[in-house]
């Protein structure tokens, strides 16, 4: 996680903070909902312990009601935004559905965004909410996060934005991001720490039952490939590496078998996947392991076995580098069937 260097002025010298939180249409009620929850519980923590709340929260849209889920949930944001002024932290929640589609149909608030940010005003994506704040053209050259299963096609629509993978929070520049689906919360809990102290941020997170310190989603991750492209060699090795878990894949081999030179099929694989060829080998292999410990009484061994590797300790390092956990740790967390060792 990164360091938070929160104001370390006395509370009841601080300014009220502004939070402004985006309504937009196709978006999800609870990344709405939860940084509403978190700032106005936050405030009610600092009024019972003697302090002044800090947090004025609002929702702020486009219109005065906007329909969520094909209609079944409504949000009337607090305020439009031409009423907002100007403010101090700025959500973009989450959003629903086909990306390019929920990105086109908000292209209305990228202006008050970019003007809030230019006043000074930090900005905040939850989850696939950086889409939307990608749009802006903010995090051009910056690092951002996002849900794990949407990396290829946030890399196809914005290939100017350094896309961190598996980290929970990014921040550069005033402008911050988290992982997928709940990871937002520590992004959520990030921020209060930064605007409060760490006696409130831990708080907040026993509240919520929100391990405050997770840095990485990369234990919840699936590997799937990236095969939306149109290199037909390539996708033909990440076909052939798929199948053949087991064995022991060289590069030379693989080159040779859709007919490309090696430095060639290097640079092809690269720009295709987005991973080497070892990290792409490396990644199928343990995403196999990772299934097998799920879901079958197999021990580590034969699990290592099973996906090519000999080497235990070998297999340990790129297992962890790669999931965040141990092989042991893994199966503990996801798999109660009793072992055979």
């Amino acid at each position: 996680m990164l360091g938070v260097e929160y104001d370390k002025t006395p509370r009841y010298l601080q300014a009220m903070k502004h939070v402004s939180i985006l309504v937009p249409e196709s978006s999800v009620m609870q990344a709405i909902a939860d940084p509403k929850y978190l700032f106005t519980t936050a405030n009610q923590f600092l009024s019972v312990s003697g302090r002044d709340p800090l947090f004025e929260v609002q929702l702020v849209g486009l219109k005065k009601e906007v329909k969520l889920n094909d209609g079944a949930f409504s949000v009337h944001p607090d305020r439009l935004v031409q009423e907002v002024k100007q403010t101090d932290l700025v959500f973009i929640p989450a959003l629903f559905g086909d990306m390019k589609h929920a990105v086109a149909q908000n292209q209305a608030l990228v202006p008050w965004i970019l003007k809030q940010y230019n006043q000074g005003a930090e900005v905040a994506s939850l989850c696939v909410g950086a889409f939307l704040l990608a749009s802006t053209g903010l995090l051009d050259g910056k690092k951002c996060s996002t849900h794990w299963g949407f990396t290829s096609e946030f890399r196809e629509m914005y290939p100017d934005v350094e896309l961190v993978e598996g980290s929970i929070v990014t921040e550069e520049n005033r402008i911050y991001s988290s992982g997928g689906a709940n990871s937002y919360w520590n992004l959520l809990l990030y921020l209060l720490e930064k605007y409060t102290d760490r006696e409130t941020a831990i708080l907040a997170s026993k509240y919520f039952a929100i391990d405050i310190d997770r840095d990485s989603q990369a234990a919840f991750a699936m590997f799937k490939g990236q095969k939306k492209h149109g290199d037909i060699e390539i996708r033909n090795a990440q076909v052939f590496i798929e199948e053949n878990i087991q064995e022991k894949i060289r590069l030379e081999d693989l080159a040779d078998r859709v007919s490309i030179g090696r430095r060639t099929f290097e640079r092809r694989f690269k720009k295709a996947t987005h991973n080497t060829v070892t990290e792409y080998i490396q990644r199928v292999k343990v995403e196999a392991a990772k299934r097998s410990f799920e879901t079958t009484r197999k021990n580590i061994s034969e699990v290592m076995y099973e996906v090519g590797y000999t080497d235990s300790k070998a297999f340990r390092e790129i297992f962890k580098r790669i999931t965040g956990l141990t092989p042991i740790e893994y199966r503990n967390k996801y798999n109660k069937i009793p072992m055979t060792t």
